[in-house]
């Protein structure tokens, strides 16, 4: 959603707040935490096709209203990079989203001069850096291209300092958007 007369993206309430919801559970297991993959799914959907599993997810139609529920998947490959576990990841029709968490390093502005071209260099140039920052980023992308992303620093661990936005992390959005492309295109 675009405000025309602005030409900001707005967010869509249902995937902000499914975003935030999965930030606040993984942050609520601690850190050094897996990447971890979720299914959206309509809430009310799940309420028509599942009412077993709605009820003891404590949902009922009154939650159910233009709201969107995260599944998690099973545990991601731990021996492939996420972008080529994403890469192959096609969603049913009757996903309506998806979000990832993960946690990363983050370099100060200017790092990327210094970073080695090899890639098992530079995961141990970020791991040393002196200014490194962790981040846990929550990701997430509708089937009809609303985005919206959520960051917490590991040196702010507070609800408060969570920072969100449509667009935190483009690469990765990017890379979520594309689960939803047709088979033809993978």
């Amino acid at each position: 959603m675009t405000d025309p007369q602005t030409q900001v993206t707005l967010p869509d309430p249902a995937l902000a707040a499914a975003v935030l919801e999965i930030e606040t559970h993984v942050a609520s297991l601690g850190w050094d935490q897996p990447a971890r993959m979720y299914a959206l799914v309509g809430t009310q959907r799940l309420v028509e096709s599942e009412p077993d599993l709605a009820a003891s997810m404590g949902l009922d139609q009154s939650a159910a209203m233009g709201s969107l529920t995260p599944v998690e998947q099973e545990r991601l490959p731990v021996d492939q990079p996420l972008e080529q576990v994403l890469e192959s990841i096609v969603w049913p029709e009757r996903v309506d989203g998806c979000a990832v968490a993960l946690e990363r390093l983050v370099l100060p502005p200017g790092s990327d001069a210094e970073l080695p071209e090899d890639p098992t260099e530079a995961g141990e140039f970020a791991r040393n850096h002196p200014l490194r920052q962790e981040v846990r980023l929550v990701a997430g992308v509708t089937r009809t291209g609303s985005t919206y992303c959520a960051l917490r620093l590991r040196a702010h661990d507070d609800q408060q300092s969570v920072v969100d936005g449509t667009d935190l992390v483009p690469g990765l959005i990017a890379l979520l958007s594309s689960t939803f492309d047709d088979e033809e295109t993978q």
